[in-house]
């Protein structure tokens, strides 16, 4: 017979803990929050300390009703929410619901879902902690003012259906300040010049370094001619050999914020998708004989720390897999980033080294299995040995001037037989070794390339470089990274153009208004500081009633001067030279999730819209008579197909290059890589460098 109720936030979640606690334990799902405030009015009394007016959740009813009667047959209420500000608060609302004593033994948490750790945290229940309850709440209302106040104003002045937000604005006004530096850019010209030398059978390359012992930036075809008239005259002499080891250090274990970028650059995964699987990893899933397992350590985290338990279950791993050697000497301790770090729980890692990915992979989807892989390779690599390069440097001389060429090669891989961080940058692989070079050789010129470059402007931002901004610049917390990505798009403020965030006109003009009448909102030291407020709620350093009172007195004032001076804007849609087929009216630009599209001008009396085409150039290698067009999937991704579908039903992910293979005659496409656009073969192994019009194409 159970004697005690333990509630969850989730049923996957209920069914893992439940196989773990056996009959004594009833285990229920409370399906996150069950209160929260009215969404038909702000729900907060400013006048009476910020009170909130909580109400149920519309639709919990029948849950709440079957908590209620599970709560009256036990002698035990346990809350098992998750170990975080959110997981806190849903906690309180239930010991309120449950007519729970908050400051006895009723909140249990773990970091992760497993056996032991589950057993370990129902021995040491403790009271429910009013400082994360008081900074969620803080945080809670913070958001609410803000939105529930300066939104309806923005209805009244621009356009129904906007909104606003502490977190949200300032996304949205980083992407447009990086925006605005791109336009602003002015390229400037530079050039290089490489010389290819032949050394004892071998070729290298050598990069142009100086004039006269010092070091020279190269400006324009002027004086690079001039240099080349010179070098034509002057033999190529090894002045200089350096030789030396190098130590790689591994990358430190995943926090939130890493994971989402490292999943976005390895595995495509969009912020929110990362934490959905990272969720169901963390939750459990069942591995047959072994029974449900929860594979992950909690994933909303900014903490590295790792447990000495974890730690020593990998040193053992690591030496019985790849040898001792692989072994640092001293266990690896990574330092906290910043000052913002919380260390309330430990960094995101596999709840076991021991169950490898592959010893797994047929309980896993095929994303979580990918997932799972990337967790474990990072954390096992970042309690591995350092990789140590042999790197060597030498500098040649032509008459007057000075060439210099570098290369490495991998002496022990170290953590990189593991796992290798990757870059939001094409960045060259590891350069090979030289051949054998000393002072006073004199390696053959086999050619001189001048090549010109323009300077670039600062890359837009993907989800994975906006998520490490906003972390840097102490913007946010782990929870909220992927709704505020996904808020910014879904309110049309910005939009993704190839992976990358292009601001829209309405996200200009609301952040143009927000800059204007509510500065502070959008200052990016200013939202930081609030966010450093509310962790010294949680930890019990701040009163919270007072951070409110601090942001508001300030606000109130400016939303009083903006309801008298803010001036009405109308949204002009910009009008095309496409025809609605269906009522004859002309259609207009509309931005959406993933970009313009087309809209008939008659709205609502008529509903058409249509995407916007792109034509590619390229006949279709099908049926030979239509075009290709670039189209986009209902979940926004980019693919090819022929403009004469339904009649042709060609499609492709990657963009046709418009020739086929010299090999085997098959179709060639641009394939988009880590390191640059490759045109290759959809059926052999035929690979060459893009031309440029390819090189230069959407490979989103």
């Amino acid at each position: 017979m159970a004697d005690s109720l333990v509630i969850v936030e989730s049923p996957a979640k209920a069914k893992t803990i439940g196989k773990y606690l056996g009959s004594k334990y009833i285990v229920k799902a409370s399906m996150g929050h069950i209160r929260d405030l009215p969404k038909s009015q702000t729900g907060v009394v400013v006048e009476h300390g910020f009170e909130p007016k909580y109400i149920t959740i519309r639709g919990k009813g029948a849950i709440l009703k079957e908590l209620k009667d599970a709560s009256r047959k036990v002698k035990n209420i346990y809350l098992a929410a998750d170990p975080d500000r959110e997981g806190e608060a849903i906690a309180w609302h239930l010991a309120h619901y449950l007519n729970v004593d908050e400051n006895k033994t009723c909140r249990v948490v773990f970091n992760e879902i497993t056996k032991q750790a589950v057993k370990d945290a129902f021995k040491t229940p403790r009271p429910i902690n009013m400082d994360l309850v008081n900074a969620q709440q803080a945080r809670r209302i913070l958001d609410r003012l803000v939105g529930y106040k300066i939104s309806p104003l923005l209805w009244k002045k621009v356009k129904k259906g906007l909104s606003a937000g502490r977190v949200q604005s300032v996304a949205v006004k980083i992407i447009i300040d990086r925006e605005n530096e791109i336009r602003d850019f002015v390229p400037e010209e530079y050039w290089s010049i490489t010389a290819k030398l032949h050394q004892e059978k071998a070729t290298f390359e050598a990069k142009y370094y100086g004039s006269d012992g010092q070091k020279r930036e190269l400006g324009n075809e002027a004086e690079v001619q001039q240099i080349l008239k010179e070098l034509a005259q002057s033999d190529f002499v090894v002045v200089e050999v350096r030789e030396k080891e190098r130590l790689r250090n591994p990358s430190a274990p995943f926090i939130t914020s890493t994971l989402q970028q490292e999943a976005a650059r390895k595995l495509n995964f969009r912020a929110a998708k990362t934490m959905s699987v990272a969720q169901q990893l963390y939750e459990g899933i069942d591995l047959g004989k072994e029974g449900t397992v929860g594979l992950i350590t909690y994933m909303r985290t900014d903490s590295t720390r790792i447990s000495p338990v974890a730690q020593e279950e990998t040193k053992e791993f690591i030496t019985g897999k790849y040898g001792a050697a692989f072994v640092p000497e001293t266990p690896r301790v990574y330092v906290k980033k910043n000052a913002t770090t919380q260390d309330a729980h430990e960094a995101i890692r596999p709840s076991s080294v021991l169950r490898e990915p592959e010893s797994i992979k047929e309980f896993l989807s095929r994303d979580q299995f990918r997932l799972y892989k990337l967790i474990w390779e990072r954390f096992v690599s970042s309690q591995m040995a350092s990789a140590v390069m042999d790197t060597v440097t030498a500098d040649l001389a032509a008459g007057r001037h000075q060439f210099r060429a570098a290369g490495s090669q991998v002496k022990f891989p170290g953590f990189m037989k593991v796992y290798i961080e990757g870059s939001d940058d094409s960045v060259a692989e590891e350069e090979g070794l030289l051949p054998p070079l000393k002072a006073d050789d004199r390696p053959a010129v086999e050619g001189i390339e001048p090549k010109q470059h323009f300077t670039q402007p600062p890359p837009r931002y993907t989800e994975a470089r906006l998520v490490r901004a906003l972390e840097e610049m102490g913007i946010g917390r782990p929870s909220t990274y992927a709704p505020t990505l996904e808020t910014i798009q879904k309110r049309g403020y910005v939009a993704l153009e190839e992976k990358k965030f292009v601001p829209t006109e309405l996200g200009e003009l609301i952040t143009a208004q927000m800059e204007e009448f509510f500065p502070e909102i959008i200052d990016v030291e200013f939202t930081a500081h609030m966010e450093q407020d509310l962790d010294h709620v949680e930890e019990g350093k701040e009163d919270w009633v007072k951070v409110l009172e601090t942001f508001y007195g300030p606000f109130a004032k400016r939303l009083e001067y903006a309801e008298e001076e803010m001036k009405e804007i109308e949204i002009q849609d910009e009008v095309s030279d496409v025809i609605c087929e269906k009522c004859g009216k002309p259609m207009v630009y509309k931005m959406g999730r993933f970009g313009k599209f087309l809209a008939c001008s008659g709205f609502p009396d008529c509903r058409n819209t249509k995407p916007i085409i792109k034509d590619t150039g390229v006949t279709c290698p099908k049926c030979h008579q239509g075009k290709i067009v670039e189209r986009r999937s209902k979940k926004g991704r980019v693919f090819f197909g022929c403009d004469r579908y339904p009649e042709c039903d060609f499609v492709s992910w990657d963009r046709p290059a418009g020739r086929d293979c010299p090999d085997c005659g098959e179709m060639l496409i641009v394939k988009n890589t880590k390191n640059g656009p490759v045109v290759q073969c959809t059926k052999c192994d035929y690979k060459e460098e893009p031309q440029d019009e390819e090189a230069t194409a959407d490979l989103d």
